[in-house]
């Protein structure tokens, strides 16, 4: 019986171009889980956007001397075209500037404030006298109160995570003139967060299936007790509050975002002429996955599901499976720094394919995991050409070329042959309990295995060899070994498909198939004989050992504006 899967992705800013941290982050497992499940026959939605009133936006738009939406015009285009490139399949990629957006946030504003979960105070609000005006939290930015890094923002320390408020920071000041702000009474909503302590504890203690770090972190927050949040700013970007005397504030961006995961899914009904759609993965009968970085479980795992909690009628959560961060060559990832490898820069000289198998192989699942150079090339050149690649052209070369373009009549197979066939049908089962655990790096590393020992099976029977002393002119003992290598192709083009789609897809054509590896589904797809192959070409491409100097050598030289 197939399932609902309701995939919802982590939003970027559209203030900058997407790097490798943001998919290995995020867009990459969601994309793997989007596509393992379509292949079990499982209905997939999976969306995002780009988030477009945050205060880094506004920043941007500031240092470039322009308005917020044309920094939002232009990177949410460039976000559209790098899902493409790399092959994010995302069933809506929108953003929260949409009408659409702010009717949804509207309609969970209004009904939260009818249910007595929204109210009314003064908080202190930073104003610069400098800049003359309030400031939104990431304007500014001092000492964290919890781990002493020097650099926290007004809204969150990037250092431990802690979620922050202005006040709390020491040594304060604003972000874009340094002059120290002061605070003026200003009246806000808030989100009656605190209510919820114990429905979410109680909730949370349900969830065994976490991730180890996503819970850990929940129960901290937790644990230290949720306060009521501010869910409105004095600004003029974003969106506005539906009610009088609130013209000139905006409800605040962390409060908004997440409603992007239903009002993206309510846009998506609509555009396939069906408003109702989207209810079938918001109730009863579907799951939830939410795939976001660490410094985004506290909005998840405990305000998003309050605010469904408060709504009603709505599905929480079934799973979080957050990623930790990515570390470039060893050190931490900065934009500011231009410590960072942009996403568009990386499409521009090499495959998509070999990016996704070295994220996904490293995946920072439980912990931080490291990009470089040196790796990546390895990877590509030792795992992917060398390995895989070399097994799938070989065999398919060497089967076009003496068997006459065509699948090889294999007769009854031998042991050593019918255990590789086996091995496949349990690797495929194997990688499909790993992907449903989202446990990715498992999986791919389980394919990858099969294709070693594919290798090693085809050294051994040597196929090159017997067709030289065949005296059967049907080849019957070099068809067996060929048949069985293509089988095994045929397992791992299905198996490797959710990490690797393009290359997958081309070996579903090369090895005779019509259609998509898609409309084939998760199984392994075993080979009639006789079947016409068609002519094979190399799935990867090997790089140059130069590649890794070229490449490290530019690492914090050029500030991302550059490279737009």
């Amino acid at each position: 019986m197939s399932e609902r899967i309701f995939i919802g992705v982590a939003w970027p800013y559209a203030n900058g171009p997407l790097h490798l941290g943001h998919v290995a982050g995020a867009y990459l497992p969601a994309d793997i889980f989007a596509r393992y499940h379509r292949l079990k026959g499982n209905e997939v939605l999976m969306v995002s956007g780009s988030d477009q009133h945050g205060a880094p936006i506004t920043i941007r738009a500031e240092q470039e001397s322009t308005t917020p939406q044309e920094i939002v015009a232009k990177y949410h285009q460039q976000f559209i075209e790098c899902w493409k490139k790399l092959g994010i399949s995302f069933d809506l990629f929108t953003t929260t500037g949409t009408p659409n957006h702010t009717q949804v946030t509207h309609d969970i504003f209004l009904t939260l404030l009818d249910k007595g979960y929204i109210y009314k105070d003064k908080m202190l609000q930073a104003y610069c006298p400098k800049c003359q005006r309030f400031l939104p939290d990431r304007y500014v930015e001092g000492t964290c109160p919890y781990c002493g890094f020097t650099k926290a923002r007004g809204d969150e320390c990037d250092e431990c995570g802690k979620p922050l408020s202005p006040v709390e920071l020491k040594e304060l000041h604003c972000h874009l003139c340094s002059t120290p702000p002061r605070f003026e009474s200003s009246e806000h909503f808030f989100l009656r967060l605190s209510s919820f302590q114990d429905k979410l504890a109680a909730w949370i203690k349900e969830q065994t299936h976490w991730r180890r770090n996503v819970l850990g972190s929940t129960w901290k927050f937790l644990n230290e007790g949720l306060r009521d949040r501010a869910i409105t700013r004095d600004l003029d970007w974003g969106i506005t509050v539906p009610q009088s005397g609130f013209e000139c504030k905006r409800i605040y961006v962390w409060f908004e975002a997440v409603i992007g995961y239903l009002s993206a899914s309510k846009e998506w009904a609509k555009l396939h002429g069906d408003d109702t759609a989207w209810q079938a993965f918001w109730r009863d009968g579907a799951k939830s996955f939410y795939f976001i970085g660490k410094d985004n479980i506290f909005f998840h795992t405990l305000i998003w599901p309050a605010m469904l909690m408060s709504y009603g009628s709505l599905n929480l959560p079934y799973d979080v499976p957050a990623n930790e961060f990515l570390t470039i060559e060893g050190r931490k990832l900065s934009t500011s720094r231009s410590w960072a490898i942009w996403l568009h820069d990386y499409l521009e000289r090499y495959a998509p394919d070999a990016l996704r198998y070295t994220l996904a192989v490293n995946m920072p699942e439980a912990g931080d995991s490291n990009f470089s150079w040196r790796e990546f090339l390895r990877r590509n050149n030792n795992e992917l050409v060398a390995t895989y690649g070399n097994l799938a052209h070989r065999v398919l070369t060497f089967a076009y070329r003496n068997f006459d373009g065509a699948v090889p009549v294999p007769g009854e197979l031998h042991e050593r042959s019918q255990s590789l066939i086996h091995k496949a049908e349990v690797t495929l089962d194997a990688a499909d309990e790993l992907l449903y655990r989202c446990e990715f790096k498992g999986a791919v590393k389980e394919a990858m295995s099969l294709a070693q020992e594919a290798n090693r099976y085809l050294d051994e029977q040597a196929p090159w060899k017997t067709i030289k002393t065949e005296r059967n002119p049907d080849k019957i003992e070099t068809a067996k070994s060929v048949y069985t290598v293509l089988s095994v192709l045929a397992a791992l083009k299905t198996v490797f498909h959710p990490f690797l789609p393009f290359s997958s897809e081309k070996l579903h054509s090369f090895l005779g198939f019509g259609g998509s590896v898609k409309e084939a589904g998760w199984k392994v797809q075993f080979l009639p004989p006789g079947q016409k192959l068609r002519q094979p070409q190399p799935l990867f491409v090997k790089l140059d050992e130069d590649i890794v100097a070229k490449e490290s050598s530019q690492l914090g030289s050029l500030k991302e504006n550059q490279k737009n």
